[in-house]
């Protein structure tokens, strides 16, 4: 037996409870964890409070990702004993994921647990951090870098902003942080900031395609309107990476800012995510990522504490990054 929550639609009404479960309701896999952290992420809230339509079939575990040990192995590339990473590959939607003591999944999924991070660094990390990384990165492939402006982090109060806000600040960059939320403003400082502006600015919709050219490149977690102000707003031939669509999945805006402008739209995937990208971006968050002053702005949670933090993860009253004890 293993204690995991387990969210089950009741006559339409999804309602999400800790359990006590068999090891022989896990799902197929040919790799067996025994997980010690998962993180709270926005799409968990979201599957928590039965949003989004993303999962199909209940009863279900969520929890995006993970960081255990593994216990049986069929596949030849794990082994009992390893520490490995799971993030995506649309566990905890489609598959149980880690809100679990257990997890049983395929073993192509995992990453072994860099050297020198503990499961809870790595889930202080999480898809979050991967996520934020895979934007650093795919910038980078466009040129951009610390001596080409000021560059722009929306819902950087969240996790993927966050970390984004902590890499790109660690790397020289000169970030400025959007949040709507004023009591997150010392936070991003410390995370190193070094301009914040509330997210009221990109609240109205653009009157004119092109706007005063501003940022160098924006890493973008809100989508909808503050999407489109801020290409209409971006330098030209600079890069904006989208992550997110906390704000809306609708897009309204002209090609004008492609074309006029060279501008690019960065589409960023860590679900699906190849394997060797994903171990390009575990390797970089070693060396880029300051995880103690990430530490510092995290909270532990149980498995007990997720239902009312998921609440407050989609109304965006959370801030940095949630590590979930599974055994506490």
């Amino acid at each position: 037996m293993f204690r995991a929550l387990v969210a089950d639609n009741r006559s339409g009404a999804v309602i999400a409870a800790v359990q006590e479960l068999d090891e022989a309701q896990l799902p197929a896999g040919d790799v067996r964890v025994a997980v010690e952290r998962s993180s709270l992420n926005y799409k968990d809230g979201l599957i928590i409070n039965g949003l989004g339509g993303l999962v199909r079939n209940y009863p279900h575990v969520p929890g995006i990702d993970f960081a255990g040990t593994v216990l049986e192995s069929r596949n030849p590339a794990w082994k009992p004993g390893d520490k490995v990473v799971l993030t995506g590959w649309r566990v905890g939607e489609v598959q149980w994921g880690g809100f679990a003591q257990l997890a049983q999944v395929n073993g192509e999924w995992l990453v072994p647990l860099p050297a020198g991070l503990s499961a809870r660094q790595a889930m202080v990390i999480g898809t979050a951090g991967l996520t934020a990384m895979l934007a650093v990165l795919a910038l980078e492939a466009q040129g951009i870098g610390p001596h080409s402006g000021e560059l722009l982090v929306t819902g950087a109060a969240g996790g993927v902003g966050s970390v984004a806000t902590a890499i790109l600040a660690q790397r020289g960059y000169q970030v400025t942080a959007s949040t709507g939320r004023a009591d997150a403003h010392d936070f991003l400082r410390s995370l190193g900031a070094s301009q914040i502006i509330d997210r009221s600015a990109f609240a109205d919709p653009a009157k004119r395609p092109l706007e005063s050219e501003r940022w160098a490149a924006c890493i973008d977690s809100v989508g909808g309107n503050t999407l489109a102000r801020v290409l209409a707003q971006t330098r030209y031939a600079g890069s904006v990476a989208a992550v997110g669509l906390a704000g809306g999945s609708k897009l309204e805006h002209t090609v004008i800012p492609f074309i006029l402008r060279g501008v690019n739209l960065l589409g960023i995937d860590s679900v699906m995510c190849p394997t060797a990208r994903r171990l390009a971006a575990w390797t970089r968050l070693q060396t880029d990522l300051p995880v103690a002053k990430l530490e510092a702005i995290s909270i532990d949670a149980r498995l007990e504490d997720l239902p009312r933090l998921a609440q407050a993860i989609v109304a965006g009253q959370v801030r940095g990054r949630v590590v979930v004890d599974v055994n506490g």
